[in-house]
């Protein structure tokens, strides 16, 4: 069966949703959406009873969080960069330069888990050839 997901409108007049809908609509779960705002890279208010309730730019803006994190960033670079990320006027050189270093940093991560595959390879034929040890 296929949730409909049916926005609410909140007392300001914009378009919300609940933490549910938000994760439906993503494919965040709700524990990582909670996780989002303790490290202020997503923000909600509650309503009288507690409920968090997410603007309709939230959906966006937990792509882009998603999308980052599968780039590799930490939450706390990416609370570094998301505010040049979503607003262009923000943008400077030193947000391409920051990505850059990060894909370094990354490039390097991957160099050090190959050389890390060629020793467990060599351990693995070792084994093979029991007079290899």
């Amino acid at each position: 069966m296929i949730a409909t997901v049916r926005p609410d409108i909140n007392v300001r007049g914009k378009l919300s949703m609940r933490i549910g809908e938000l994760a439906a609509l993503t494919g965040a779960s709700a524990r990582s959406l909670r996780y989002y705002e303790e490290q202020h890279l997503l923000s909600s208010y509650r309503t009288i009873s507690g409920q968090r309730v997410y603007a309709s730019e939230a959906e966006d803006r937990v792509r882009l969080i998603q999308r980052l994190y599968r780039a590799g960033l930490s939450s706390s670079t990416i609370a570094d960069l998301l505010p040049c990320m979503t607003n262009p006027a923000a943008r400077t050189p030193l947000l391409r330069e920051r990505l850059i270093g990060e894909r370094a940093r990354i490039s390097a991560q991957v160099d050090s888990l190959q050389e890390t595959l060629i020793s467990l390879d060599r351990v693995v034929d070792d084994l093979a050839d029991p007079h290899g040890v």
